[in-house]
């Protein structure tokens, strides 16, 4: 990413097409995939960590062994971590935070100038399978290689090979269906954001200060102003590490330094409720929004058809501890102002906002919009609410308990 200068102003890359998803098969490939592993693990970006370096090198070997079975959460905190077979995933997120903080990496490794014509390991959001592509001139070099290892097919007779065929048609039609309904789902949902011609705009906001910031203000002043909430970073970083797998430029904007005429650049994801002023203006004359009663401290989400109903609510000075679900507001809308599709993900309180981030970029948690939603759902605009149980100071999956679409 390379900054302008403006505000805090963060473009990504373009990244070129990528091919599709590849297996090695032979022993030649299985050992080019092995030295593009290590060529990304001796990279800055991972060489002076061991968390990620380990669960990368240990899901890339598991696949190459054909052992993916174990590839879950709970075993790779076992495994990988050393943690005890009974230990509490949402208490100890060990696994998923590393998951994410690799995803970004990678998509930062394959940025760089030199990098986009090698072998591409991917990490995808809501699995924790890695991915193989590779670039077209890499192919032609293993061509021959292959050629040479695999073996000469032996010859089946016609009729075998009809039954053969038919059942082979058959599985596919029922991987198909299996295994692509939930990435459809995620890409009906992404498809106006993907689709348009301009970047995505990431805007976050942070703790604004009071009074304002001031031009004459210190430079200390200034960091402590842009100081940005680890929950909502969590959420742009998972919407971000998705958005370049599907090689989607985005920029970042820090709302309080960003400009309201942007918004009607192109497609916008809003990070945030109450401390950021963009989301609730687009959530604002919608039917789920965010309200909060001075007077009380209590904050809740709205539903403007059932106005006197709190069940969604928190006192805001009330001990975390206490907490055990969080809510969040997901909004997928196209904004009569600006004539741009507008993605609000908004938290309750810091948990609902990394939630419904993680919730974004996780195909088979969206594939339950899908589910819940009219037969032409990815048509319409949408708001959808989430819980989230929340055990100690790590959200659980995000599960939606109402929907609207118009």
């Amino acid at each position: 990413m390379t900054g302008t200068g403006e505000g805090l102003r963060t473009e990504s890359r373009q990244v070129e097409a990528r091919p599709r998803a590849w297996m090695p098969e032979t022993s030649a490939e299985r050992g080019a995939v092995h030295e593009q592993l290590e060529h990304i693990l001796a990279s800055p970006l991972f060489k002076n960590s061991k968390r990620y370096p380990n669960l990368l090198r240990y899901v890339v070997e598991r696949l190459l062994q054909g052992h993916t079975e174990n590839l879950k959460e709970r075993s790779l905190g076992i495994e990988v971590f050393g943690r005890d077979p009974d230990y509490d995933t949402n208490a100890d997120p060990v696994v998923r935070t590393t998951a994410t903080e690799i995803r970004k990496r990678i998509a930062q490794y394959y940025h760089e100038p030199g990098h986009q014509t090698e072998i591409r390991i991917d990490f995808p959001p809501g699995t924790y399978l890695p991915e193989f592509r590779l670039p077209e001139k890499t192919l032609e070099v293993l061509a021959p290689h292959a050629e040479e290892t695999k073996p000469q097919p032996p010859r089946v007779p016609a009729r075998a090979l009809g039954i053969l065929a038919a059942a082979v048609s058959a599985l596919v039609i029922v991987v198909f269906a299996v295994r692509f309904g939930h990435t459809a789902a995620i890409d009906r949902f992404w498809d106006p954001v993907l689709k348009s011609r301009e970047p995505v705009l990431l805007c976050v906001s942070g703790f604004p200060s009071e009074p304002p910031l001031e031009p004459a203000a210190s430079l200390r002043d200034l960091h402590r102003f842009e100081r940005i909430g680890y929950a909502d970073a969590t959420a742009m970083a998972d919407i971000g590490a998705f958005l370049a797998t599907k090689g989607k430029p985005f920029k970042m904007r820090f709302e309080t330094f960003g400009r309201l005429d942007e918004l009607r650049e192109g497609p916008a994801v809003l990070i945030g409720a109450f401390n950021n002023s963009w989301a609730l203006r687009a959530m604002g004359q919608l039917r789920f929004t965010f309200v909060h009663d001075n007077a009380t401290d209590l904050s809740w989400i709205q539903d403007r058809q059932n106005q006197q109903s709190r069940k969604w609510s928190h006192v805001m000075n009330q001990p975390y501890a206490t907490m055990s679900q969080d809510y969040a507001v997901l909004t997928r809308a196209l904004d009569p102002t600006t004539g741009q599709t507008v993605i609000t993900a908004s938290g309750l309180a810091k948990f609902g906002t990394a939630a419904v981030g993680e919730f974004l970029a996780n195909p088979s948690a969206m594939a339950e919009i899908a589910k819940a939603g009219p037969p032409d759902w990815y048509r319409k605009n949408m708001q959808i609410v989430l819980a989230t149980s929340v055990v100690g100071l790590s959200p659980g999956p995000a599960h939606i308990v109402a929907t609207y679409f118009w």
